[in-house]
């Protein structure tokens, strides 16, 4: 979660372009504690752009589908993974904009199986129940954020939102299982830090994580919120996340791509 945006400001959807928000810079020190961006600037990226594979898909499997939606008002990156050939999908992260994400599905011709929450952050689950009534999809988080689920409505009164009343998770997730959708695997990482029960999706057969807040594009996630530890997700950071190899493609719960080498050299918490 990143705190609300100051003046707002509209959103931009584009069909099946894919849309991410780069932060301007700060002369101001980093800390972790830091928001991750104050002014988002929209910047579309087509098919034509060199960053982007052919048809949206991120990675060299041709097999995957990956579209990125930025959802609500606080822009949360939700993930839409299908395989092409079964048309099994899971969705990641389902903050809210859900008429936009079942466009998605149904333009794919997408049978979503799973959809899993990084964390228990409103901006990421607070369309979950919207999503489990329309496809039937159970939903998936790590156990260690339930407490964290039971305070939502306190976290729409932070943001000023509507709070989306009770969210069943239907199984936990947790540190070493894989997820199955059609011939797609991730495996979950379990990364505390911004939350107890945070955690990153890695398919390896892609090289493709899913980071949720605990890793952005030259930063980290906050964690002076509820459930929220520096230490922790330095530990996360340096024991799960940049153990996996420099040319996987990291995609942030908010905000631009990047890589894992990229932060490796970038970072300012992770440099040294």
């Amino acid at each position: 979660m990143i705190p609300k945006i100051r003046g707002g400001g509209s959103k931009t959807r584009v069909n099946t372009l894919i849309v991410n928000i780069k932060c301007q810079g700060s002369s101001r020190e980093v800390r972790p504690e830091s928001i991750v961006c104050r002014q988002p600037v929209v910047v579309l990226r087509t098919a034509n752009d060199q960053r982007l594979a052919t048809n949206d898909r991120l990675s060299e499997n041709q097999s995957m589908i990956h579209k990125i939606l930025p959802v609500g008002p606080l822009q949360c990156n939700c993930s839409i993974i299908g395989d092409e050939t079964t048309h099994e999908a899971m969705v990641i992260d389902p903050g809210d904009d859900i008429e936009d994400v079942l466009a998605v599905i149904r333009q794919n011709k997408l049978e979503v199986k799973q959809i899993v929450i990084t964390h228990a952050h409103l901006d990421h689950v607070g369309g979950a129940m919207k999503l489990r009534a329309l496809t039937g999809a159970p939903i998936l988080l790590n156990q260690n954020d339930y407490a964290l689920l039971k305070m939502l409505d306190v976290q729409a009164s932070w943001l000023g939102m509507a709070a989306p009343g009770e969210v069943a998770i239907e199984a936990s997730i947790g540190d070493g299982e894989s997820l199955q959708t059609g011939n797609l695997t991730a495996n979950v990482l379990h990364t505390p830090g911004h939350t107890e029960g945070s955690v990153c999706l890695y398919f390896p057969a892609e090289k493709l994580l899913i980071a949720g807040d605990t890793l952005f594009a030259h930063s980290i996630g906050r964690t002076d919120l509820p459930g929220g530890s520096f230490e922790k997700i330095m530990r996360s950071l340096h024991e799960r996340v940049m153990t996996l190899p420099d040319d996987t493609l990291v995609i942030p719960g908010h905000g631009p791509r990047t890589t894992i080498g990229e932060e490796r050299k970038e970072n300012p918490f992770l440099v040294g």
